[in-house]
């Protein structure tokens, strides 16, 4: 989920860049944090400007509060949300990524919902992988995934349209041979979340009755203005929980 262009309160910025230290290994698991006087020292901020920033820190679970001991970081800090660029399988994956079963491999024409977020013309081509995610031997999720038309790629992202003809049958997400295939290309994304039903078909690929209560999440990844993937994943009630960050 893209994160606003407006500018952020200052809390929340200093909650990024100490979230962003706990993640990158400054302060590994395990670790205390400095003091709240030298913490503040070494950032350059306030103590009450520090404390807010702690305490949303703890309350979203990357920080615990150890009497005699101070803050420590834990043990396994909550993935980052949707406002990073990241495959499902990894963002959802508790204690390590799930599987990626490749269900079809193929090209088609654009639907209403390709034309909508990829901009395709109506005789356009698009690649298209269908996927289920298993984790512990029970299906996760369910991923539909389109690519723009090799044309929009080979323009603005030769190396995934590269990536993408190389992959062939390969048993992972596009997203995840998009990601593989950007070091060097910004990548920015939005995503939609909506509740719904699995309904017979897709009960049927994830193993689960048709009635199922679901999280359809939808998302689209851009190389500056051009679209260049959009997917739709279906998590039934029951998958791993879908971890979001929001900020302002």
């Amino acid at each position: 989920m893209a994160v606003s262009g407006q500018r952020r309160r200052p809390v929340v910025a200093l909650y990024e860049r100490i979230a962003d230290a706990v993640h990158d290994g400054t302060y590994p698991p395990g670790s205390t944090l400095p003091s709240e006087p030298k913490l503040a020292a070494e950032l350059g901020v306030s103590r009450p400007a520090l404390r807010e920033a702690l305490l949303l820190l703890q309350e979203d679970g990357l920080l615990t509060v150890r009497r005699g001991v101070g803050r420590t970081v834990n043990d396994r800090p909550p993935r980052r949300g949707f406002e990073h660029v990241q495959p499902l399988e990894e963002l959802i994956g508790a204690g390590g990524p799930l599987r990626v079963r490749a269900l079809l491999r193929t090209v088609e024409e654009p639907t209403d919902f390709t034309t909508q977020h990829l901009l395709a013309p109506a005789r356009a081509e698009l690649r298209f992988w269908e996927s289920v995610l298993t984790g512990e031997g029970t299906a996760a999720a369910l991923s539909h995934e389109w690519a723009a038309a090799d044309d929009v790629l080979d323009r603005v992202h030769p190396e995934f349209a590269r990536a993408l003809r190389a992959a062939g049958a390969a048993a992972s997400s596009m997203l995840a041979v998009l990601l593989g295939a950007s070091r060097e290309t910004a990548l920015s994304a939005h995503s939609g979340i909506t509740a719904t039903l699995l309904g017979r078909r897709r009960g049927d690929q994830l193993g689960r009755p048709a009635d199922t209560p679901a999280v359809l999440v939808t998302q689209v990844v851009r190389v500056g203005e051009t679209p260049v993937l959009a997917a739709k994943h279906m998590l039934p009630t029951g998958a791993p929980a879908l971890p979001v960050i929001q900020s302002h």
